[in-house]
This record gives C-alpha cells, structure tokens and sequence, in this order.
C-alpha cells in the first residue's frame, strides 16, 4: 500500500469544512489524510494522542484497531466505507471479524477516542467494538449488514453514540453492556448518552445489559424484532437507574426465533426485565405487534433468571396501535407504577 499524507489542520481546513461541515479552529495536531489503498492501520498507529486520521471518500478493505488516546478517526460521511479485508489475521480485530476496534484494558481505560463520519459494512462480527474506553464518542458512523452488532461496547464509561445508524445487522443494531462474556453486577456507566440515533431492521434496536446511570433519548428504533431492552440479572448491583425519554419506537414487528437467551421475539416495544429505577417517559410507541411472550408497547417482563424488576416508573408516553396491549406488567415485584401514559389497551387492565 502506498504511504498516506501527513498534513496539519490550519492546511486542510478546506477538505475538513466540505465533508464535515463548519472546519475546526487550527490545531498544532497533525492530521494523517488516507486515500482508497492506502493503509488506515499505518495511520493509526503512526499517530500520537490528539491526532486525526482523516480518511477521504472511497472503500476501504481492512479491520482497524485503536490503541491511542485522544485519537479521532473520521471519515468524510457515507462515502467513505470499512469493508473486511483479505487477511483475516491482520490483527486481533480482524481475527474477531469486527471493522473498527476500539480497545483499552482492564487495567487502564483508553481515553477520549472518536470515531465519525464513515460507514462500517459486512463484518462477521462487529462493525465497531468498544472494549475498556473512558469519553469515547461514535458519532454519524453507519454500522450495516454486520453479523452480530452495529455498533457495541463492554466495560466502559462517559460514552456518546450520536447520530448513528444500525440496520440489517444480526443481533442489536446497538449493544451495551458491562461485560459480554462474564456474569458480574451491573456497571455505572458514568452518565453514557444515547441520543439522536436510527436503529432499524436488526433483532434488538438496542440493548442495555447489565448498566446503570445512562440516557437514552430521541432515538428512532423501528422495524427490528424489539425496539429496546433493558437487562439485568441476578448479580449486584442490579441493572437500572437509568432513563429512556422522548424516543419514537414503531413497527418493530419482523420475527425472530428463540435463542439461548430469549424466547422468540417480535412486536416488542420496549422491554424491561431484571432492571430497577429506570425512567420510561415520553416516548411514542406505535404498531408494535406479535405473539411472543415479550409483545407490546412497553413490556414490564418477570425475568427469566429470578432477578426482580422494581421500582421502575413508566410515565407521560403516548402508546397506540400495540399488541397484545400498549402497556403490558407480567411482574408482581414491588414498585413498578404506570401514571399519565396515553393509551387504551393493557394487560393487566387498568394501567393505562
């Protein structure tokens, strides 16, 4: 591959203002520009904290993994796309079959990374994977047609997903977690924001398992098997104390069979099981039809490993066209109230 440019911000000013709006203030950090054939895994590692790795428009056939703090890789929008590459053992990335990795350790979380404005298709895994990140950003990324999540992480805190899309990929468009593989209490995440993003067409627009203390808001989850869940499980501290606000969620009504995990889904809004003092409040919720145990609009769900679901508020959201109902509590723990939602059909009845 040839070598990439090295520039500096005050000299690409003009190259940064048309793909990515309004151009930054000059910086004394470098920016490492990357052409189509070109290596964006030199770049990367070539750069120093505080660096950008620009990539311009075109497609580009490799994993990618992320080591250093304060590194910002962008792209110029949709244009610019990570395809997987021919050699499956570049890296550890690559050999996970994820595009982007974005990786510290357990030990030291990897800071104030950002990654933006490119597209991340095709993936037996992941399209971008966050492990061990402390401020991480994923902004205007478009995660498609990855095999198992869009956009994931695990082990992180102070987060920001914006204006992202997820579609077509096998399990949740976007998935977070305090950790994938072991079973440990619940995370704070710190105040992780979700905000402004389209999830559509996977199993699960978005899952939260196992955290605490984030906001999910103004996002738009449609055409997945289940809108939203939230997780948790036995182990404490118990997933929860976290809001969901002024989301619109409809026709998440495609099907998806049973899984270790699940039971067959489709028709799901938004699910809480195993999750305490989580906020629902003022989301829109329309169409969302099935015959699963976990249908409906907004799903109060006994967790299938014993864990309680508590003291969860369910409140202000406008709620129609779902079914078996727009409001559904199969949980007889304590201190889950339903108050000022817009609604006409719910199981129990009366919850509306």
């Amino acid at each position: 591959m040839s070598k990439y440019r090295i520039a500096y911000l005050t000299c690409t000013a003009a190259l940064l203002g048309a793909g990515l709006g309004a151009a930054p203030e000059a910086s004394a950090h470098p920016i490492h520009v990357v052409s189509p054939g070109e290596s964006i895994q030199e770049a990367v590692d070539a750069a120093q904290p505080g660096d950008i790795v620009l990539l311009t428009p075109g497609t580009y056939r490799e994993s990618v993994e992320v080591r250093t703090p304060g590194l910002t890789l962008r792209g110029m929008g949709r244009s610019t796309v990570i395809e997987p590459g021919p050699d499956k053992a570049a890296n550890k990335c690559a050999e996970d079959g994820n595009g982007i990795c974005v990786t510290g350790t357990k030990e030291r979380r990897l800071e104030d990374v950002t990654v933006a404005s490119l597209a991340v298709t095709g993936f037996t895994g992941t399209g971008v994977s966050a492990f061990a990140t402390d401020g991480l950003t994923v902004r205007n990324v478009i995660a498609v047609d990855n095999g198992v999540w869009g956009i994931a992480q695990e082990r992180s805190v102070r987060s920001l997903f914006r204006q992202n899309t997820a579609r077509d990929n096998g399990d949740a468009g976007l998935f977070l977690a305090n950790t994938i593989k072991a079973e440990e209490g619940a995370m704070d995440t710190g105040g992780t924001v979700v905000e402004h993003n389209r999830l559509e067409g996977n199993r699960i627009g978005l899952t939260v398992r196992r955290l605490r203390n984030l906001t999910v808001a103004n996002n738009h989850l449609t055409r997945n098997c289940a809108g939203m869940f939230v997780v948790g499980d036995e182990n404490k501290p118990s997933a929860g104390a976290l809001t969901v606000r002024d989301n619109h969620i409809d026709k998440n009504n495609k099907y998806c069979p049973e899984s270790t995990r699940l039971p067959a889904i489709q028709g799901s809004g938004i699910v809480l099981t195993g999750a305490e003092d989580t906020l629902v409040a003022r989301n829109l919720i329309t169409d969302n039809v099935g015959a699963s145990p976990l249908s409906g609009g907004i799903v109060v769900f006994k967790s299938l490993v014993g864990a309680a679901t508590e003291r969860n508020r369910v409140s202000g959201n406008t709620l129609r066209g779902n079914a078996p109902a727009d409001l559904v509590n199969t949980e007889t723990g304590q201190g889950n109230t339903f108050d000022g939602n817009h609604c006409s059909t719910s199981k129990p009845a009366g919850l509306c």
